[in-house]
């Protein structure tokens, strides 16, 4: 990369803070200079941010743009997948413009901007744009869209691994396709600190089929990072159950009490509520302490996220609502609760620490199981190593491209070929054929054959000339009303009597609250007065014991760390490294059974309470072994087994009936996906549900009309009635073929499963014992439980542990 040097304006402002411009930094503007788009994979604190933006700065220095007049229009495009983010990025960005005193202007645009500033900003746009993939694609959907966006030099993509794997990565790359071919010479440019596989996103961002165009830019290496595992004192041991890990509560508040400022990561809303109640019902120094997650308002979040900025909070208790990219360079410690699921999220998230290359970012995890305690140390094993984790990629999704013709089509009339051509040229949608193509067309068009002849599913109609247009201008406002990828729960707004709102729960939660009924929420105590349409009246109360939970995607366990736990496991001499009573535990399974080993399936059966229970270590994350235990059961029926309910964690799958299995893996047979698994998804909620979001994201059913918005038991009303009617008159509609993708591979972690039953025949190992295993109380002590929201229960939960683990550590 040869490009022209760093202009002196920057080169200066660097020196006056008394920093350089680092290497990648300068790969970076070289590489845009020379019209290659970029990926930079570098560590957090190195001035990612703005090395994505050195070029855009570049463009607008005296020294650069010499007697040429000031570029007009809308010159560069930051896409990221949070608000917090592009809210933060603003901040930080209008630093050096305003020092360097360049004229250049920053706006963002999201679902909280409001309307009047959004059509002023297609209208007379700023020369920076802060924005989301929604935003972008519904910005595309606007007649002025082609003048709007043919100024736009540079497409920044921050934090790409947060969402490049998902259907937002896939409605992205859609949109980049619009984009380039809007502004031919658009260069693009993508930035992260975790990426597994590099060469896979540098194929994601770069245009199908020219891979050269786009150049791999690594970083400088930072400080390495000091990260430990909180063990329990004074003697205590590490807990058999529970993942709040609200046993480190007294820990986790003195060491707030050290620090000037800590971040604190839960893994679900509803534990970020939990947990900073714990810490607020034992702040006896009345430290200010926040919460932050994304069902808070919007008000509530920026409350919270500029008083981090002002350094005025000692502690905020947050989800991943704040994993990504958030500068608050005064943070000294980040602790994560419970399990951390991967190592690229954990690296994510120990780097909101200091943020600084040359400076060690601190981090402590608190194991809320002996599990746990395993799967820490192998996510901080994996740090210290530079290996990272994170999601493969899988072909776009049809639902989006749906989503995504009708937008072009609200832009204005398109061509059929001009567009699949323009499709193809991502790599989510490389494998589009002219057949595939035009089932899409035909879907948006007429809903499918079933549907067509309701007006309603008629969006678009193809003209005698070949072009397609809207039906009516009416549907270009239906479709910016309902476009969007995250399809989550229904909801019902939390206000105060005047008006003030505090942010969402769940309808299914709130629709079971009655006047006079109590809980905890955005860390407050509140009294339902009562519902009013999609809303809940509330005043403060004394006193509230529960706390909304939300049925949002269990984080997963990654394959890498699984594997990295399982060789942990067979790695008897590494156990010296353990706190006793964790040694001791994996020592008397040892003894009592046999511990799974890296490449064998161990499955365990052994009588308890009068039932006969079978554990299987499966290692394969929740989603896989909660399919797993569903099918097993179905099994046991046709077996005569008398299955009564079974439990699944990341580790394990535990199954309980009136009589013992024998023969496990007559049950685990690899035909039981092309059966039972089958039988079973057809039957049940999940590919409901998934027909659901598919049918929402597509457009085919809308959440939102003109003053109204449905109420999730109307819109789950709607998609089940069509549901019905595919299944029945339509079984290969492209909806039903989109629901399956997301049924199989988001929701039962079917890879992994069909991986693991492929397996079973050479690596089963059946062991049958007369008592439970140490290695199966973890998975016990859930029993009766899996559906108590976590932390509600743990005094009980703690109490039977030690029962069962009285049994199962005994001598023989």
């Amino acid at each position: 990369m040869t490009g022209p040097a760093i202009p002196p304006e920057i080169q200066t402002w660097f020196a006056g803070r008394g920093w350089r411009v680092r290497r990648h930094q300068a790969e970076m503007l070289a590489a845009d200079d020379d019209g290659h788009h970029a990926l930079l994979v570098a560590d957090t604190g190195a001035g990612k941010t703005l090395a994505g933006f050195l070029p855009t700065l570049a463009a607008f220095t005296p020294s650069r743009l010499g007697d040429a007049p000031l570029p007009e229009g809308l010159h560069t495009l930051y896409v990221s997948p949070l608000k917090a983010l592009a809210h933060d990025v603003q901040r930080n960005l209008l630093t050096p413009i305003t020092e360097m005193g360049l004229p250049i202007t920053v706006e963002t645009r999201s679902g909280d901007t409001p309307s009047d500033r959004k059509a002023r900003q297609r209208a007379r746009p700023p020369h920076v744009l802060l924005t989301t993939p929604e935003s972008l694609s519904l910005l595309l959907s606007y007649p002025e869209s082609a003048q709007l966006f043919a100024t736009v030099q540079r497409v920044v993509i921050d934090e790409v691994h947060a969402f490049a794997t998902s259907k937002r990565g896939d409605l992205l790359a859609l949109a980049l396709t619009r984009l380039q071919a809007l502004a031919p010479d658009l260069r693009r440019a993508a930035l992260s600190a975790t990426l597994a596989d590099p060469e896979a996103f540098r194929g994601w961002l770069a245009p199908w089929g020219d891979l050269d165009s786009t150049v791999l830019v690594e970083g400088e290496a930072g400080a390495p990072a000091e990260v430990e595992i909180l063990l329990p004192d004074d003697g205590q041991r590490v807990p058999w159950g529970g993942h709040a890990a609200a046993w480190a509560l007294p820990q986790l508040y003195e060491a707030i009490r050290r620090n000037r400022t800590t971040l604190v990561f839960t893994n679900t809303r509803f534990l970020a509520e939990y947990i900073f109640q714990l810490l607020w019902d034992a702040n006896e120094d009345k430290l200010p302490i926040g919460i932050h997650h994304g069902s808070l308002s919007k008000e509530a979040r920026r409350k919270v996220e500029g008083a981090m900025a002002r350094g005025e909070l000692r502690a905020l208790v947050c989800t991943a609502s704040l994993d990504l990219g958030v500068d608050w360079g005064d943070i000294d410690m980040v602790v994560q609760m419970g399990a951390p699921k991967g190592s690229s999220r954990l690296l994510q998230r120990i780097g909101r620490a200091n943020h600084r290359l040359d400076q060690p970012s601190r981090a402590m995890l608190v194991p809320g199981n002996r599990f746990e305690f395993l799967e820490a140390m192998a996510a901080l094993d994996a740090v210290n190593e530079g290996q990272r984790d994170g999601e493969d990629f899988r072909p776009g999704g049809l639902d989006v491209l749906a989503q995504h013709v009708m937008a072009i089509a609200c832009a204005g009339p398109f061509g059929e070929a001009a567009l699949l051509a323009e499709v193809r040229s991502s790599m989510a949608y490389s494998w589009v054929d002219e057949a595939g193509w035009s089932r899409v067309l035909n879907f948006v068009a007429t809903g499918g054959y079933s549907l067509r002849a309701y007006d309603r599913f008629q969006r678009i109609v193809r003209l005698k000339d070949g072009t397609w247009r809207l039906t009516h201008p009416q549907q270009a406002a239906r479709h910016r009303l309902n476009a969007g990828i995250i399809v989550d729960s229904e909801m019902l707004e939390v206000r105060f009597r005047n008006g003030r709102s505090l942010g969402k729960v769940e309808e299914n939660f709130g629709a079971g609250l009655k006047p006079g009924d109590t809980f905890r929420f955005a860390g407050m105590d509140l009294e339902v007065e009562g519902v009013r349409d999609l809303e809940l009246i509330v005043r403060g109360a004394k006193k509230a014991g529960q706390i909304p939970s939300y049925n949002g995607a269990r984080l997963p366990l990654t394959t890498h760390l699984s594997a990295r736990v399982q060789a942990m496991l067979a790695d008897r001499a590494g156990w010296a490294r353990f706190p006793d009573d964790v040694r001791e535990w994996l020592e008397v399974q040892d003894w009592r059974s046999r511990l799974p080993a890296p490449g064998e399936l161990l499955v365990e059966s052994f009588p308890h309470g009068g039932r006969a229970y079978t554990v299987y270590y499966t290692f394969e994350g929740w989603n896989a072994n909660q399919s797993l235990g569903m099918l097993v059961t179905r099994r046991m029926e046709d077996a005569g087994l008398g299955p009564m309910g079974f439990v699944a964690n990341d580790y394990a799958l535990g199954v309980w009936g009136l009589r013992p299995v024998k023969d496990p893996a007559a049950l685990l047979s690899p035909d039981i996906l092309s059966h039972e698994f089958v039988e079973w998804v057809q039957n049940s909620y999940l590919l409901r549900r998934a027909f659901r979001e598919v049918a929402v994201i597509s457009g085919l059913v809308e959440r939102q009309q003109p003053g109204a918005r449905k109420s999730g038991r109307q819109v789950t009303f709607s998609t089940d009635l069509i549901y019905d009617v595919l299944r029945k008159h339509e079984p290969d509609h492209l909806l039903i073929e989109a629901a399956w993708a997301d049924a199989r591979a988001r929701m039962t972690d079917v890879g992994r499963l069909g991986a693991l039953l492929d397996r079973t025949a050479a690596e089963l190992v059946h062991v049958e014992l007369d008592r439970v295993t140490p290695l199966a109380v973890p998975l016990m002590v859930m029993i009766g439980r899996e559906f108590v929201p976590t932390g509600s229960a743990d005094d009980e939960l703690l109490l039977e542990a030690e029962s069962l683990a009285a049994a199962a550590m005994r001598p023989a």
